[in-house]
């Protein structure tokens, strides 16, 4: 469930003029998967958060693998964003960048907190962290696009703190590609 380009577009305003949309990964394209929940499937109780209202879970970060980074990609950054909560207004789960793109991913759980692997922006709570899953009882399941941006940017050059917006428009004129996996939960 490859997120169309215009839905991309609508949820990663600054890249949709730089990034490649082409849908085809056959063509070496950048490609990203995870071994945590397949695009367009469920997502675990591992990546859900641990209130028992969103499900108990133990809120991992999911594995992600990628492949293909476009010629001249210096780092990597992920947006996971649910269009469908805040009432529709979205809600920002995960905001990491500063990634190498010559690892092939991040285990499951690495990067729920600035490391070595990423660095760690602000969720919609502003807190510094990856915010699991946790639509509210009774909703249709909610659908979290996570989008890998490849940039030209050294890896260690984007300053911590940076929430959604901030990570936007440092990558404005940077973006050389982008990708999404989209997961869904709900209980």
């Amino acid at each position: 469930m490859t997120l169309k380009p215009w839905l991309l577009a609508a949820l990663l305003p600054c890249c949709a003029v730089a990034a490649n949309f082409d849908e085809d990964t056959s063509a070496g394209a950048l490609a990203i998967s995870s071994t945590s929940f397949t695009d367009g499937g469920m997502i675990g109780l591992r990546q859900v958060g641990p209130d028992p209202a969103c499900g108990s879970g133990q809120e991992l970060t999911p594995q992600l693998s990628w492949e293909n980074p476009p010629q001249g990609t210096r780092s990597l950054a992920l947006v996971m964003f649910d269009p469908d909560g805040g009432k529709g207004l979205g809600v920002v789960h995960w905001i990491a960048y500063n990634i190498d793109p010559q690892s092939d991913g991040l285990p499951e759980g690495a990067a729920g907190q600035t490391s070595q692997a990423a660095t760690v922006g602000r969720n919609s709570r502003g807190t510094l962290a990856y915010r699991g899953p946790c639509p509210p009882a009774g909703d249709n399941p909610h659908h979290y696009a996570l989008t890998l941006i490849a940039t030209d940017l050294a890896p260690g050059s984007l300053p911590e703190g940076l929430d959604r917006q901030g990570l936007l428009e440092a990558l404005q004129g940077h973006a050389l590609a982008a990708q999404s996996l989209v997961g869904r939960y709900g209980h």
